[in-house]
């Protein structure tokens, strides 16, 4: 219940002063509606100016009060005080005085007080708490975010809270640049958020406020300023700021060890780090930990695979703060060594997504991207599924844009060499399903669409460019898509569809006469393959393609008993196949249809070369016969 009255106390402020002066009566109270005005006359009364007999003469109405001046903002009131030195900046209440005085303060020094009990609080170390009632001062006064002491205090608020950024902005004021109380809360903040070049470079502003605490209250930052030196590689002035701390601190005996070991003293290091592990807390004792590794591994007295191991085993038992951030740089570091591309991957991801790396989060993030892109570059050397598998694993790490696009094209390279076009286009898809609807989709789609014919889903690839079928690409992507669904058609077994979007492409006689051979159409192929028939040449002079269209259209006049046909290209091709290894299917199937043998057709037909008119939609279609047929399989 105290505390309920307290938090009310606190916030009663919220509305601001202007609610709460019009809350307070500022007028003399009306007059209740049942009792008659002066001067109003009460129906069936004499007149006024007749006195009742035996009513005495209404009393005149007093003056009104004169008006109360208007509180002093508390802004005003704090800004005229002087800044407090370091040994009245923080006055400390008890918790009993605080919830008195919180409860008791009225409107006028309900700020007050509550100023009182933020600077008591972070006497206290009570950061949060501070920081609350700080916020609830500004909201109810705003000319408070110009006042140096209460900048000051917030600015320490939050840097006790390890918000480092908000914190040195709250205390870059030009009344608290040369502050030495400031300074030296700056010069903590600093060193214990890693910046250590800053950090000392208020250590002399900061000097007067430092020597005027006692012992106890110097320790902490004593304890900072070491950091900063070691941090800024000056281990010496980091041994001298030690000196002042009695050796059985387990947290000046960690810095010890640190210092002693940029030093080059390793035996004495490794005392310091034992001492901390005996005397110090958990996080001390990690911390001490990951010096001994630290210090044996400068020593060259435990291999890297060694060391490897005991910090995997340390960051398995801790986690959060400095230590794992410390942990975490020395397994990357390690990891590089041995060219351990998952070690080192799993290090940084670790440190970009949990640790609090500051200004290192940029090149940190461009490492690991450059490392990422390694993985599925044509020099990589590492195999495809492992490799995919770390992409899948920090995908939220991959580089965006073009260079993002780039390791996607690469991966599905990959995919595709090694024979899976079903992950291949799944990928691919996806990042189509991402790209604005633009002419961007164009290439892209053609790609998704031969990867899911490759895969033996053509009804995929018919689904893909329809799809993305309503924008007006170039002429160019526009028939590479008809030919791509054609070939998917003519998988499907849609042949008079798959012809007729052959129409609206240019030369794609080559395509039809294609698709007639493999639907066996053998009447379309004797119409469409004339056009196709090359001119006899010199004697072996027929190309392979050129050998296979003779063929080819031979076999379909044979299968359609055209005598006449087959005469003519007896009579035409018969001096270009002699000295050909075709030559006696050549004759087989140019021969009077009498002497037709079937057997001797089909085992033609099996050695007929591969290479047609339509080159490589040809063997695409091929192709995505033959995966078909395994699907079906399977």
């Amino acid at each position: 219940m105290i505390r309920l009255a307290i938090a009310l106390a606190i916030g009663a402020g919220l509305a601001g002063p202007h609610a709460a002066r019009a809350a307070e009566p500022s007028h003399p109270s009306a007059p209740h509606p049942s009792t008659p005005h002066p001067g109003t006359p009460h129906p069936g009364t004499p007149h006024p100016g007749t006195p009742h007999p035996g009513t005495p003469t209404p009393a005149q109405p007093s003056p009104p009060a004169p008006a109360r001046p208007a509180p002093v903002p508390f802004a005003a009131e704090l800004a005229a005080q002087p800044l407090p030195p370091a040994r009245t900046a923080w006055t400390a209440m008890s918790e009993q005085s605080a919830w008195a005085a919180l409860a008791t303060a009225t409107p006028a020094t309900r700020q007050a007080t509550r100023w009182r009990y933020a600077v008591a609080l972070i006497a206290r170390d009570r950061a949060g708490e501070a920081l609350g009632v700080l916020d609830v001062m500004a909201a109810d006064d705003t000319g408070l975010a110009k006042v140096a002491a209460w900048r000051r205090a917030r600015g320490v608020a939050l840097g006790r809270l390890g918000r480092t950024d908000p914190a040195i902005a709250a205390l870059d004021d030009p009344a608290l640049a040369t502050d030495p109380e400031t300074c030296l809360w700056r010069m903590r903040i600093l060193a214990e958020a890693g910046r250590a070049a800053p950090a000392l470079g208020v250590l002399g502003c900061a000097m007067p406020a430092l020597n005027a605490r006692g012992a106890k209250a110097r320790r902490p930052f004593i304890l900072a300023a070491a950091r900063a030196a070691i941090d800024a590689g000056r281990p010496g002035p980091a041994r001298d700021w030690l000196d002042r701390i009695p050796a059985t601190d387990a947290a000046a005996a960690l810095l010890h060890g640190e210092a002693d070991r940029a030093l080059g003293a390793a035996a004495t290091s490794r005392r310091w780090f034992d001492l901390a592990a005996r005397t110090g807390d958990p996080e001390q004792r990690a911390a001490a930990t990951l010096g001994t590794i630290e210090t044996d591994l400068a020593a060259r007295m435990l291999a890297p695979p060694a060391a490897a191991r005991r910090l995997a085993a340390l960051l398995f038992r801790w986690r959060g703060g400095m230590v794992e951030r410390r942990g975490l740089t020395l397994a990357m570091s390690l990891a590089t060594r041995r060219g351990d591309e998952s070690a080192l991957l799993a290090a940084a991801a670790a440190l970009l997504r949990y640790g609090n790396v500051g200004a290192d989060a940029a090149p940190l993030s461009a490492t690991v991207q450059a490392h990422l892109v390694a993985l599925v570059a044509p020099q990589s050397t590492m195999p495809l599924g492992t490799a995919a598998g770390l992409l899948w694993d920090y995908r939220d790490l991959m580089p965006t844009g073009a260079e993002g696009d780039r390791v996607v094209w690469m991966l599905a390279d990959r995919l595709q060499q090694a024979g899976l076009y079903r992950r291949a286009a799944e990928l691919l898809e996806r990042r189509l399903s991402s790209t604005q609807r633009d002419v961007e989709q164009g290439p892209l789609s053609i790609r998704v669409a031969t990867l899911r014919i490759l895969a033996g889903a053509p009804d995929a690839a018919v689904r893909v460019l329809r799809e993305t079928a309503m924008i007006p690409y170039p002429d160019a992507i526009q028939d590479e898509r008809r030919r791509l669904q054609a070939v998917a058609l003519e998988l499907l077994g849609r042949h008079a569809e798959a012809v007729a979007t052959l129409a609206d492409i240019r030369d794609a006689t080559p395509i039809r006469a294609e698709f007639d051979w493999h639907a066996r159409d053998w009447s379309g192929l004797a119409a469409s393959g004339t056009a196709l028939l090359p001119a006899p040449g010199p004697r072996g002079g027929l190309s392979a393609e050129g050998q296979a269209i003779v063929l080819r259209q031979a076999i379909a006049h044979a299968m359609l008993g055209q005598e006449a046909a087959l005469a003519r290209l007896n009579r035409r091709y018969a001096r270009a196949f002699a000295p050909l290894p075709t030559a006696p299917v050549f004759a087989m199937l140019t021969a009077p249809v009498g002497g037709f043998d079937p057997a001797r057709l089909d085992s033609a037909m099996t050695a007929l070369s591969a290479t047609g008119p339509a080159g490589a939609i040809g063997d695409l279609l091929t192709a995505g016969q033959a995966a078909r047929t395994s699907t079906r399989l399977d």
